[in-house]
């Protein structure tokens, strides 16, 4: 009997998010709503975002590269010259997010929801975008996945 009171003891229990820590590199705040907050660059390298809510938030210039961010809501928000360089994004909802002049460079963004999404003169070089919905995105001027095209003007859901 003690020995397995001693064999429980030594597993490692998982830590919940802690949704107060201040925004820092690394910061755990999965399942955590940030909603309409004010972010504006921030370092949040390698943060784990998965599951959060950001929607309507202002992440203006923030540096989102390398998290994990599956799942995540970024529904509206302002995310203009942000730097997600490969960040795992897949399945997250980018909805109506301005996300012009951002570098998304090797993101992982399979599945995403880029609806109406502003993607103006962003960087998507090494993007995976496998799935992702880009129905009425803005592309004008987005440097496109294969690092080599630039989406023309007018280009909407589609890089032509």
């Amino acid at each position: 009997m003690l020995s397995a009171a001693l064999l429980l003891a030594a597993v490692p229990v998982a830590q919940a998010a802690d949704c107060t820590q201040p925004p820092a590199a690394g910061v755990d705040w999965q399942r955590c709503s940030f909603d309409r907050r004010d972010l504006p660059g921030q370092d949040l390298e390698g943060a784990r975002l998965t599951d959060a809510s950001f929607e309507r938030a202002d992440l203006h210039g923030a540096d989102l590269a390398g998290v994990q961010a599956t799942h995540a809501k970024f529904i509206s928000a302002s995310l203009g010259k942000a730097r997600l360089d490969n960040g795992n994004f897949a399945e997250a909802d980018f909805t109506k997010a301005d996300l012009s002049g951002a570098s998304l460079k090797d993101a992982d963004l399979r599945r995403a929801r880029f609806f109406r999404a502003n993607l103006r003169g962003a960087d998507l070089s090494g993007a995976r975008t496998d799935g992702a919905d880009l129905l009425n995105a803005d592309l004008s001027g987005a440097r496109w996945s294969d690092g080599r095209r630039i989406c023309a003007e007018g280009s909407t859901g589609q890089c032509e």
